[in-house]
């Protein structure tokens, strides 16, 4: 069994800065990830490509909180109170994607081809899994919660990035238009699973957290 040992100040400074890059990199994509689908999804009428860009204003509050988090001269303060900002975060995104599935399914809400729609959800798709990575690395190697809690809600984007993609190249195929609205529901479990996490700050990095800090009150005693 390895030990854990606490990052030394100067490795703790490069991770805060690699963080906040991270969530940077994130919003700004997630802007205009946003901007797309939603202009994408009014045009084709397409439900789950406009809730595919309103999530991504989600994850912008997310990388938002955490980047105002890294930001401050002690992030470790502040932890508890971004948690809960990514929590929400959650919990409306499960809300949100719940509804709209509903919606569709009851509607019938059958969406026109959307040849924008899918080039950007097959681009966050590739793009997000290496951010939401990232981070969790950077998080975990921390012991920041927030910034693990951030990478859960960056790759909960990736699972409905590829959820809608799904759904819009079936439905351009086949007229399969409820697949994208049974994984949103599959989707909006895992949300609120996260969501719960977050508020409680049993995100992985807590454990991680309450490890560091037991290790170094041992060697005080």
């Amino acid at each position: 069994m390895s030990a854990t040992h606490t990052p030394t100040d100067h490795r703790r400074h490069v991770l805060q800065r690699r963080i906040r890059w991270i969530v940077f990199a994130t919003i700004g994509y997630n802007m205009v990830e946003a901007i797309v689908a939603i202009t994408a999804g009014t045009i084709a009428s397409s439900a789950a490509l406009v809730g595919f860009g309103l999530d991504s204003t989600i994850e912008v509050l997310s990388a938002a909180a955490v980047a105002w988090q890294f930001t401050r001269r002690d992030p470790e303060r502040w932890e508890k109170g971004t948690l809960r900002v990514i929590a929400i975060a959650f919990f409306a995104l499960a809300a949100y994607v719940t509804a709209s599935s509903l919606i569709a399914l009851v509607a019938r809400v059958e969406a026109e081809h959307s040849p924008v729609g899918i080039a950007i959800t097959a681009l966050s798709v590739v793009i997000m899994p290496f951010l939401s990575l990232a981070e969790r690395r950077a998080g975990r190697e921390l012991g920041s919660a927030t910034a693990i809690a951030d990478s859960k809600q960056t790759l909960i984007c990736t699972y409905l990035s590829g959820a809608v993609l799904i759904g819009l190249v079936l439905n351009s195929l086949f007229g399969w238009w409820w697949v994208d609205a049974i994984a949103g529901l599959v989707i909006a479990v895992f949300a609120m699973r996260e969501g719960l996490e977050a508020w409680r700050g049993d995100a992985c990095a807590t454990s991680v957290g309450m490890i560091l800090e037991d290790h170094a009150d041992h060697h005080d005693d």
